[in-house]
């Protein structure tokens, strides 16, 4: 059997690392011997004469092409310095993403936002144990003892206040007291265990099992709860457990629980030497699913394959997940990837041998264990691409590329300023590498407070030419630009310095109201943008070259789609490769007008895509000779562009902004209604947002679908906020609503923050639609209110809106306020003026 094409997809696999530990610094304590063995003290003496130990050193040795001995080894670390080995290491081990439990107690271990200076995503997975000590840990009110009602009210409001920050919770009761956890201790139990464990003084450690079992059974009603997976260490480990005691065997009683029937629990360490009991159980209960991490690479190699054949004697691969139990040395890591590599391929080559998978199945499964797996139940915003058979690498929905483009040579660092427009610094390759990814550029505080008619700061808006600020890429969003080989981008997050935001920033007034209603409401909300835009072509008019309409024909025209579809095709392939779904492609109704709906993701994602989608659609204009604009009117006697956002509430995967049956009076559900009602009632502050320019007000007119009246409709395109039926819902029910007064100058993380602000309002105080417009609005004189007919309209109305300037923030909307302002004023003096925007926006 020819086996090419399964190693390529295990060599060119990006890896997601579900779970691991923190590094150490250069001057830990913590002794290097230890990269290689579980054993401690008198014992590691012996390490070096290990089968694993001899494999590995000569596997970091090439590595690092130094002296092939131990002592060569920490030479060569200790010359090249902390941050070039951990380069080293991580690039060789391209790990895209990693989850880590920081409760691993390390000499001088680094924070977990320090690993995203070498990995592009880093979660934290909570250890639930050490959660619980550290509470212990601190003074109880007045010096009292602290009492069993005390400890778990606190430790539950600890845990759920952490649970939206993290990626999953973790055990260590096999560590401490063996895996027979009894699901039912009594309080009588867990106070006397309270007890035992105050008594043996600080810092406190948790051994005494009722204790122990008291806090796990709660932790797992928590994670249900927030649908957080839990993982547990089964298996072999350190000398502190006692091994006949961490076979996953002893976790029947927890399965068989209906309490916690929903709860995915990961088997750590491929239960090792338990393997096929952890196999046999990831069979039956639908809840378990299995790691292989700290087997591979602490084994020799047959006990490394042999435990990952036995995982999958009866495990589903669906449920096999890869990590490296990395920990204090970044060797850990690149040893975890690279003997997973040889072992997977391995294992599954035997696979395709016996008859067990055909080769396509095999590639599949690289891609579930390596990736998939992990992604989906930790369910982590992240993209991949993933490799598959008979074609080139195919992007994996859900999640940007993370992966480095050979000959790249410079990075763009892309942000959207106030009045909407996209800006961006271009670095050269080495120095965002070396310096830029972990602390940023210098940018003036004045960017966030220009105008579209200027480069300059709005007056009143409390930004100006004094301070700095850093703008720091968020390495989730780093992409290959598409039409540029030599050439990547970032989205920027604004910052006070690293790790600090700053008040100004979009995206994290966005990221803000988007936690708020997760904390209050356990609601994500996902999001669609359709792009509307003008294709222009140069032409000379009246003795003057000008930009004029690509052509004149109508709506969904198929000659316009033709004459345009080399332009088109190359825009939905740029985006392909940046996994933006495009839904569908047509000729809209303006002169050179077209439109690409974009796909919904969680908002955030959503507002990211439409920034990249714009860039790639500009950039793709001008390498045909032309120029695509935004601009809200483009000819004032045409019809408009808009940015219309569609917009759903989702809890844990599905879609709840849809009525459950047939019976709801509108096709939607209660908690949807109330979103909605709170979009509807603010929607003119909103304005001030997602129709920033004098010229937008010259699209949002009556009789051109954009919305003009304060008023929703189902299927009514003459309402700004619309219900949606699409093909493949039942009918009567609606799964998203239509926001149509958002338009291509809105910068689109401030205006789906209003958005997100003004449903929360609604949510809060439990607002109620009116009836809906069943006609057009324009046709039934004054019984709906118009809504803003200029820019300062708008801002009066957000002048006045106290609920959106709290949740948005004073500061941010003050700024705001004040580029609408200066935006109102210029273009009354210069009508002529807007035109210009075609170079803008």
């Amino acid at each position: 059997m020819d086996f090419t094409i399964l190693k390529k997809a295990v060599d060119e696999a990006v890896l997601v690392d579900a779970h691991a530990h923190n590094l150490v610094a250069a001057d830990s304590t913590f002794p290097f011997i230890n990269c290689f063995s579980e054993a401690h003290g008198d014992a590691a003496a012996h390490v070096p004469h290990s089968l694993s130990f001899k494999r590995s050193l000569r596997d970091i040795v090439e590595l690092y092409d130094c002296q092939p001995t131990l002592h060569g080894v920490e030479d060569y670390r200790k010359s090249s310095g902390l941050d070039s080995i951990c380069s080293t290491c991580f690039k060789a081990a391209r790990i895209s993403a990693v989850l880590i439990d920081d409760g691993l107690v390390l000499d001088k271990k680094h924070n977990i936002d320090w690993h995203k200076k070498f990995v592009p995503v880093v979660g934290r997975i909570l250890r639930i144990e050490r959660l619980a000590e550290n509470i212990l840990d601190e003074e109880f009110q007045g010096g009292s003892s602290w009492t069993l009602d005390a400890f778990t009210e606190t430790f539950l409001q600890k845990l759920k206040s952490l649970a939206h920050d993290i990626y999953a919770l973790k055990s260590i009761a096999a560590y401490r007291s063996g895996l027979q956890i009894n699901v039912n201790v009594s309080r009588k139990d867990a106070e006397e265990g309270l007890i035992d464990v105050l008594q043996g003084g600080k810092p406190v450690r948790i051994v005494n099992k009722s204790l122990i079992d008291y806090i796990f059974v709660h932790s797992l009603e928590v994670a249900q709860h927030f649908n957080l997976p839990m993982q547990i260490h089964t298996g072999f480990g350190d000398k502190d457990l006692d091994l006949r005691l961490t076979n996953p065997l002893h976790l029947r009683t927890v399965l068989e629980d209906k309490r916690f029937s929903k709860c995915h629990i990961v088997l750590l360490h491929a239960s090792y030497p338990f393997s096929k009991e952890a196999s046999y159980l990831a069979s039956v209960y639908p809840q378990i699913y299995l790691d292989f991490g700290l087997a591979i690479p602490k084994l020799s190699v047959h006990g490394m394959i042999s435990a990952l054949k036995e995982l999958l004697e009866l495990a589903p691969i669906k449920k096999v997940m890869f990590s490296t139990d990395g920990y204090a040395f970044p060797e850990t890591y690149y040893l975890g990837a690279k003997k997973s590599r040889d072992v997977v391929l391995s294992v599954l080559r035997d696979a395709c041998i016996d008859g067990d998978l055909s080769i396509s199945e095999a590639v599949e499964a690289v891609n579930d264990m390596f990736t998939r797996n992990a992604v989906q139940l930790y369910k982590m915003n992240l993209t991949i691409e993933s490799f598959m058979p008979n074609s080139s690498a195919v992007s994996i929905p859900l999640m940007k590329t993370n992966v480095v483009q050979e000959d790249v040579k410079f990075v763009r660092i892309i942000w959207v300023d106030g009045s909407g427009q996209q800006r961006c610094r271009a670095v050269p390759f080495k120095r965002f590498n070396d310096v830029v990814k972990r602390n940023g550029v210098g940018l003036a505080c004045a960017a966030m407070g220009m105008c579209s008619f200027a480069d300059c700061t709005a007056k009143g808006s409390n930004l100006s030419g004094v301070g700095e600020i850093r703008l720091l890429p968020d390495l989730s969003t780093r992409v290959a630009v598409p039409w540029n080989k030599q050439e990547e981008m970032v989205l920027g997050d604004m910052q006070v310095r690293p790790g600090e935001a700053w008040e100004y920033c979009p995206r994290e007034a966005l990221r803000r109201v988007c936690r708020i209603l997760k904390d209050e409401f356990d609601l994500v909300l996902n999001a669609g943008f359709e792009n509307e835009f003008f294709l222009l072509k140069k032409a000379v008019r009246h003795g003057e070259e000008d930009w004029v309409p690509f052509d004149s024909v109508p709506y969904c025209s198929t000659s316009s789609y033709d004459a345009a579809s080399p332009f088109l095709h190359e825009v939905v392939d740029s985006l392909s490769s940046l996994n933006i779904t495009v839904e569908q492609v047509h000729a809209e109704a303006g002169k050179g007008q077209f439109e690409f709906p974009l796909g919904h993701t969680v908002c955030l994602n959503a507002a990211d895509n439409l920034v990249y989608t714009r860039e790639v659609i500009r950039a793709t204009a001008r390498k045909h000779g032309l120029l695509a604009t935004f601009i809200p009117k483009f000819d004032l006697d045409d019809i408009g562009s808009g940015s219309h956002v569609h917009v759903s509430l989702w809890q844990n995967g599905k879609n709840v902004f849809m009525a459950s049956d047939g019976s709801s009076k509108h096709g939607m559900s209660a908690i949807g209604e109330k979103f909605m009602a709170g979009v509807l009632h603010h929607i003119s502050s909103i304005l001030a947002f997602t129709a920033p320019v004098p010229n937008s007000y010259d699209r949002l007119q009556p009789n051109m679908w954009s919305g003009a009246y304060q008023c929703w409709g189902k299927e009514n395109r003459e309402s700004p906020l619309r219900t949606a039926c699409p093909p493949g819902i039942s009918d009567g029910l609606v799964s998203n609503f239509e926001i149509k007064c958002f338009d291509g100058c809105a910068n689109p993380h401030l205006g789906m923050a209003a958005i997100v602000a003004a449903g929360l309002d609604g949510l809060r105080n439990n607002l109620q639609l009116p009836e809906p417009a069943d006609t057009n609005p324009f046709s039934l004189g004054s019984k709906f209110q118009r809504l803003p007919q200029s820019l300062s309209e708008s801002v009066e109305a957000l002048e006045k809106d106290n609920i959106l300037t709290d949740l948005i923030g004073e500061k941010l909307v003050v700024a705001i306020k004040a580029i609408r302002k200066a935006e109102e004023k210029y273009y009354s003096e210069h009508p002529d003026a807007y035109k210009q925007l075609i170079h803008r926006y």
